[in-house]
């Protein structure tokens, strides 16, 4: 079993954490930019694209500030992979950033998820008026 890569994404992002924090942490906040569809039930997470469907298992959330899931796969393998979405806001400026932490499996996918992460992230700032 190789080790994944993990990978650390910065996103400066024009919202308030509270606003932010909605769209990260429910599944109707989430299905606006990062699926088409999101069920919770407890701490499970039911993600649906285009006809495929992946779970995740919320591990902690820490309102307005942040919230970590892992993979079922990753949950059912023994791996202790993660995501991690930080809402992060500078003490000065008050500018506010959303901190992404993920894993992929190598160089390629790593560059892969970036983009993925990308594309996302400008769905959610066009959800939320930002872009």
């Amino acid at each position: 079993m190789s080790n994944k890569i993990k990978y650390e994404m910065e996103f400066p992002i024009q919202a308030s954490p509270s606003l932010l924090y909605q769209y990260l942490s429910t599944p109707s906040g989430l299905s606006e930019w990062y699926a088409d569809n999101v069920n919770s039930r407890g701490e499970i997470f039911t993600f649906i694209w285009e006809g495929s469907e992946e779970q995740a298992k919320l591990l902690s959330k820490k309102s307005d500030e942040r919230i970590k899931m892992r993979w079922l796969e990753d949950e059912e393998e023994g791996n202790s992979y993660f995501f991690e979405l930080r809402i992060q806001v500078d003490e000065i400026t008050k500018d506010v950033s959303l901190m992404i932490t993920d894993f992929a499996e190598d160089e390629e996918e790593v560059n892969e998820g970036k983009m993925l992460w990308e594309n996302m992230i400008s769905d959610l700032k066009h959800v939320l008026g930002s872009a």
